[in-house]
């Protein structure tokens, strides 16, 4: 059904329809302003779950809604699924471009308000090569190529008769040893010993071997110290393999290359050590970081554009106490929320952008969580340190409660209790790539 707008409100663009854009929208005030969100997908994406569709355990629609639905209640609002190529500050307009194949300009918006929350992009640190032969883990098309090739590899395990090719296809390298790093390759190994051993005949899955190379000295470097060696001993008991200390020297096909120069053979290479902003950041004319982070004022304005705000892990800042603002969605989430109590203050009182002195952003640390596999986990939240089946019946909670739409956390609680109940996991479909090999292999 059509809804109705009102053209006579100021208008507000929102780019990104991630945790901190989503959380935007819905905190703004009813009745105030007119907003268009603008996204490359039509689907809210829960990020912290998107591993465990990588590794079978979910499915795709278990952690995405479309965001027309999410806010379908929500009055003068429109969402449009284009890809943004232009960014005129200096005469609030946009670019919104017809594809992403042909990046033709099809049409222009202008906005009296535009809060920029477009997320960040896997990073190889220049070796942007790497990413055919290691794919990143940052959207529902990366987690079903992966979860894709991962299953593939063990099909074509079963038929193959030469041994050393056989353990290759095996052998599962993740390059990363941060939070997604952690979970994938806990719950790889999980997979392997407690899933597949059940499916295969000729091959034992319990012998495949999942590798995680970490660069630091050591693994959830961003945890204290105790939190991060309690996950490298719940790691081990699951049987991954923990390089601490080592970095990836090149990376070919089917084959990583230490900078020791050992090479390690795998069907399977799989990237999370790096996070970059949206290439979007470069194109805005302002000062960016080496990641191509946007730095921000205190309250979260471009410098020089009051009317403009930068949210989310694309943004780089040192809030009113000192404390520098992490990439994770529950930032991003209090960015939007800030952003929106500041644009509908100014909006009600008829203010001028930046026309009085606004409220500094303030970050709010929660605590992390980082699950490893079956009740193994680590969690920090204030003084508090835990770890293992505690951790990960807080982290579920904390999962369970976050996710958007009464349906998808039912269908999660469900394929989550039967797992654990069953030693199951029930999304084990390869789709798109019959007869085709893992895309690591030579």
């Amino acid at each position: 059904m059509k809804r109705t707008t009102d053209l006579a409100l100021p208008h507000i663009i929102v780019i990104g329809g991630g945790f901190g854009g989503l959380t935007f929208c819905r905190k703004f005030p009813d009745g105030l302003a007119r907003i268009t969100l603008i996204d490359r997908q039509n689907h809210h994406l829960f990020q912290p779950l998107l591993y465990q569709v990588a590794t079978a355990g979910l499915s795709a629609v278990d952690i995405a809604q479309p965001i027309r639905a999410i806010l379908a209640d929500k009055p003068n609002f429109q969402s449009l699924m284009a890809d943004v190529c232009g960014v005129d500050l200096q005469n609030r307009r946009l670019q919104l471009c017809g594809g992403l194949a042909t990046h033709e300009i099809h049409d222009e918006l202008t906005y009296d308000y535009l809060v920029l929350a477009v997320g960040g992009v896997t990073s190889y640190f220049g070796n942007d090569d790497w990413a055919k032969l290691a794919p990143g883990l940052k959207s529902l098309d990366d987690a079903l190529k992966i979860r894709r090739q991962i299953l593939l590899a063990f099909e074509r395990a079963e038929i193959e008769t030469d041994e050393a090719k056989r353990k290759e296809l095996m052998t599962i390298v993740v390059v990363g040893g941060g939070p997604t790093g952690v979970e994938l390759a806990g719950t790889f190994s999980e997979l392997s010993r407690t899933v597949l051993v059940r499916d295969f005949d000729r091959i034992d899955p319990r012998a495949a071997r999942v590798i995680l190379i970490e660069g630091t000295r050591r693994v959830l470097a961003t945890f204290p110290p105790d939190l991060s060696e309690s996950a490298e001993r719940q790691l081990k008991k699951l049987g991954v393999e923990t390089r601490a200390g080592a970095r990836v020297q090149a990376i070919r096909p089917g084959e990583v290359e230490l900078s020791d120069g050992e090479v390690i053979r795998a069907a399977n290479i799989i990237w999370s050590a790096g996070v970059a902003a949206s290439p979007l950041t470069r194109k805005l004319g302002v000062e960016v970081d080496r990641a191509g982070r946007v730095k921000v004022e205190p309250d979260l304005s471009l410098p020089g554009f009051p009317n403009v705000f930068a949210i989310g892990d694309m943004v780089t800042l040192t809030d009113k106490n000192g404390v520098v603002v992490p990439g994770v969605s529950p930032a991003a989430m209090q960015m939007g929320k800030h952003a929106a109590k500041i644009i509908a203050h100014e909006i009600k009182e008829q203010i001028r952008p930046g026309g009085v002195a606004r409220e500094a952003f303030a970050y709010r640390d929660k605590g992390s969580m980082a699950t490893i596999g079956r009740s193994k986990a680590v969690a920090q939240i204030g003084r508090l340190h835990f770890s293992g089946y505690p951790a990960w019946l807080a982290w579920l909670f904390v999962h369970l409660v976050f996710l958007v739409g009464f349906r998808s956390k039912l269908s999660v609680f469900l394929q989550w209790t039967y797992s654990y109940l069953t030693y199951r996991r029930g999304a084990r479909i390869i789709t798109g790539a019959h007869g085709a090999p893992p895309a690591n292999s030579a």
